[in-house]
C-alpha cells in the first residue's frame, strides 16, 4: 500500500466518485495534505516502534489461546506495536473466526491502540466474510482519510464479500472501475471472484467477455481457474459446444485442462446426451496423463444408468476404470445395481450385488433400498421381503423408503391386509411415515374398492394435524369418482383452499373425468376454463379425458374444438382417444360432423376408409 501523496490527483478524484449511500464508504472526509503527511510518516516508522515485545504467535493453537494473548497484551507496559496488535488479529482470521477478528479489532479502536492499513484491511476481510460488506466500505473511508491508498489485498475481499451477498452488478461495477481508473491493477484473485459470481447467477456471456478483455487489456492472462470457471458456465447454461470451443482454444494456448476441466464438459455431455463423446474425453483424460477420480466414472455411470443404458456402463466405463487403476466403489456397484433393477432386469442386479459381497464392499442402506424396489416394481415380493428382513442383521435399519417400496407393491398385488400390517411394522420400528407413504395408502385403498376405509384414514390423519398435500387428495378425490360419489368428490375439491392446498394439473383432470364418467360434459368443460383462470395449465392427459368423454357422448363438433386446441399447444389424441376414432371409421358412420371430426383427427383417413371398403 502507498501514501496518497504518490498519486494524490487521481486517488481525490477516484474517492469523490464513489457513490453516497447509507452504510458504505459514502461520507470520506478527505484531509488536508498535511495531515496526510503526518499519517504517512507515522506508517513508515512503525517497524521501528520501541514498543516491541518479544511475543510468540506461533504458541496460537485455538481461540482461547489468541484471546488470553490479547489481554495478555493489553496488561504490557509499553503496549506492543501496531504490528504486533495486527499479527495477532491474521492468527485469529486464519482460524476463520471473523466475529472474534472483528471484536478484537473494535476493542483496539475503543481503547485507543493505534491502527494502521493492514489492521483495517484484516477487519474489511472479516467483515466480508460475515456478509456484512458496507461495514467493509465504511472502513475503507478510513484508507482515504488516512492518506493511504488500498491495494488489491483490500479490494479483493471487497469484491469477494458482494458476490458473497448476491451483489454481482455492484462487484462488476466496482471492478471495472478500479481497472479503469487504474486504482489498483486487479490480480488473479480478483478476477476469479468476478467471473465466478457472473456465471454463478447466470451471466456467463458477460464472465466470457472478462476472459476476453483479461487476455486484451489486462497484466494478468486468464489461467486454467479462469476457464474452468466459464467452461462450467456454459456447459450448466446447455451451451456445450460453445464450451467445447473454449475448451480447444485452451488447449491451442497451452493452458492446461485439469479434472475441473473435464468434469464440466462430461456433465454438460451426459446432460445432452452425448455419450460417445463423453466416453472420447474419458480417453483424452488418459493421453494427457490426468485420472479421472472416482467421483467422474460414477457420474458417468449414474448417468447411463439414469438412461436405461446399464449395459454400456457396464462394459465401457467400468473396464476403463481399471485400466486407470481407480477402483469402483460402494457408489458405483449401488448405481450399478439400481440401473439395471429400473430395466427390470433383476437377474443382473442381483450378481451386482451379491459381487460387492465378495469383492468385500459393504452394502449400504441406499444398496437395498434399490434392489428391494426393483423386486417391488417385478412384483417378487418374497426377495423384497427376504432383503427387508435381512437389513437388522447387517447391522442396517430400515428407512421409510424401504417400506415405501413394498407397501406400495402390496397394493398393486391386491394384498391390502398385508400392506397394512406392514405399515404397522413400519411405525412400531419407529419409522416416521412421509406424505409419500400416506399417499400411497390412500391411493392404494382406492384403487382396491376399499374407500370406505381410505375415508376414515383421512379423517384419522385430518384429527392428527397431519401436513396432506395435493397428492393425497388427488388419490382421494380419484377414488370418489371412480365409486361414482361424484358429490363427495366435488365437496372435497371445492374445500382444497380451506385447507391451504391449490389444484393441480392432476386434480381438475380426475375431477373432469368424473363429471365425464356422468355424463356432465358441459361442467368438465366449465371446470377447464376455470383451470385456465387459475393459472393451471391443461396437460395432454387433460384434453384426451374431455374429448374421449365428448366422443363417447357423440359431441364431435366440440370434440372437434378441443382437438385442435390440443394440436396448437403441441399435444395429440393418445391411443385410448384414437382407438374410439378407429371404432367410429370402422362402424362407417354416415354422420357429417362425426367424418369431418375423423378427418381431423386421423389424416390418413382417406386410406383407411379405402382399406375398409
Amino acid at each position: 500500500m502507498k501514501p496518497i501523496g504518490v498519486r494524490p490527483a487521481a486517488a481525490l478524484s477516484w474517492c469523490r466518485s464513489l457513490p453516497h449511500k447509507h452504510g458504505t464508504c459514502s461520507s470520506f472526509l478527505l484531509l488536508p495534505p498535511p495531515v496526510l503527511q503526518f499519517f504517512s510518516l507515522r506508517f513508515r516508522s512503525t517497524a521501528s516502534n520501541p514498543q516491541f515485545h518479544r511475543i510468540d504467535f506461533n504458541n496460537i493453537k485455538k481461540l482461547e489461546d489468541a484471546l488470553f494473548l490479547f489481554d495478555e497484551m493489553l496488561r504490557m507496559r509499553p503496549l506492543p506495536s501496531v504490528i504486533q496488535f495486527t499479527q495477532l488479529l491474521t492468527a485469529v482470521t486464519k482460524m476463520k473466526q471473523y466475529s472474534a477478528s472483528i471484536s478484537l479489532y473494535k476493542q483496539m479502536g475503543a481503547l485507543g491502540i493505534p491502527i494502521n492499513e493492514y489492521t483495517m484491511t484484516i477487519a474489511i476481510n472479516g467483515f466480508c466474510h460475515l456478509s456484512r460488506v458496507n461495514y467493509g466500505f465504511a472502513i475503507l473511508g478510513s484508507f482515504f482519510r488516512r492518506g493511504v491508498v488500498p491495494d488489491v489485498a483490500t479490494f479483493g475481499p471487497l469484491l469477494k464479500g458482494l458476490v458473497l451477498e448476491d451483489r454481482v452488478p455492484e462487484a462488476v461495477k466496482l471492478f471495472l472501475k478500479l481497472m479503469r481508473e487504474r486504482v489498483c491493477e486487479p490480480n488473479e484473485v480478483m478476477y476469479r471472484t468476478i467471473v465466478s459470481g457472473l456465471c454463478r447467477t447466470g451471466n456467463t456471456s458477460r464472465a466470457f467477455q472478462l476472459l476476453r478483455l483479461m487476455e486484451v487489456e489486462g497484466k494478468c492472462k486468464p489461467d486454467t481457474v479462469i476457464y474452468n470457471t466459464v467452461i462450467d458456465g456454459l456447459c450448466k447454461d446447455r451451451m456445450v459446444d460453445e464450451a467445447l470451443t473454449l475448451f480447444s482454444e485452451m488447449i491451442e494456448k497451452c493452458i492446461s485442462p485439469d479434472v475441473v476441466t473435464y468434469n464440466s464438459l462430461i456433465h454438460g455431455l451426459l446432460n445432452n446426451g452425448r455419450w460417445n463423446e463423453v466416453i472420447r474425453l474419458l480417453r483424452e483424460m488418459g493421453s494427457r496423463k490426468i485420472s479421472p477420480n472416482v467421483f467422474i466414472f460414477n457420474t458417468v455411470v449414474d448417468a447411463l444408468c439414469k438412461q436405461g443404458m446399464a449395459e454400456l456402463a457396464e462394459g465401457e466405463v467400468l473396464p476403463m476404470m481399471r485400466q486407470r487403476c481407480v477402483d469402483p466403489d460402494v457408489v458405483t456397484y449401488t448405481i450399478l445395481v439400481d440401473g439395471y433393477c429400473m430395466r427390470g432386469q433383476m437377474d443382473e442386479a442381483r450378481k451386482f450385488f451379491d459381487s460387492m459381497i465378495d469383492l468385500c464392499f459393504v452394502p449400504n442402506i441406499i444398496t437395498y433400498n434399490a434392489l428391494i424396489n426393483g423386486y417391488c416394481k417385478s412384483l417378487k415380493m418374497d426377495e423384497a421381503m427376504q432383503l427387508l428382513r435381512e437389513l437388522p442383521c447387517k447391522g442396517l435399519k430400515p428407512n421409510v423408503n424401504s417400506y415405501t417400496s413394498i407397501l406400495q407393491a402390496l397394493f398393486r398385488s391386491g394384498k391390502c391386509g398385508a400392506a397394512r400390517n406392514l405399515l404397522d411394522d413400519m411405525q412400531a420400528a419407529g419409522v416416521v411415515p412421509t406424505t409419500l407413504t400416506y399417499c400411497i395408502l390412500l391411493d392404494g385403498l382406492c384403487k382396491n374398492g376399499r374407500l370406505a376405509e381410505a375415508l376414515s384414514v383421512l379423517g384419522m390423519l385430518n384429527s392428527k394435524g397431519i401436513y396432506l398435500d395435493i397428492a393425497v387428495y388427488n388419490a382421494i378425490i380419484d377414488g370418489l369418482c371412480k365409486d361414482e360419489k361424484l358429490e363427495s368428490a366435488w365437496d372435497i375439491f371445492c374445500n382444497l383452499s380451506s385447507k391451504g392446498l391449490m389444484p393441480d394439473v392432476t386434480t381438475y383432470t380426475v375431477m373432469m373425468n368424473g363429471f365425464c364418467r356422468e355424463g356432465l360434459l358441459d361442467k368438465a368443460n366449465e371446470l377447464l376454463v376455470k383451470m385456465e383462470e387459475n393459472g393451471c395449465k391443461p396437460n395432454d392427459v387433460t384434453y384426451n379425458t374431455i374429448v374421449k368423454g365428448l366422443l363417447k357422448r357423440e359431441r364431435y363438433r366440440k370434440a372437434m374444438t378441443l382437438l385442435e386446441e390440443m394440436r396448437a399447444r403441441g399435444f395429440s389424441a393418445d391411443a385410448s382417444t384414437t382407438e374410439i376414432v378407429v371404432d367410429l371409421i370402422l362402424a362407417k358412420s354416415q354422420n357429417p360432423a362425426q367424418l369431418e371430426m375423423i378427418k381431423r383427427i386421423l389424416p390418413t383417413f382417406k386410406h383407411e376408409e379405402k382399406n375398409i371398403e
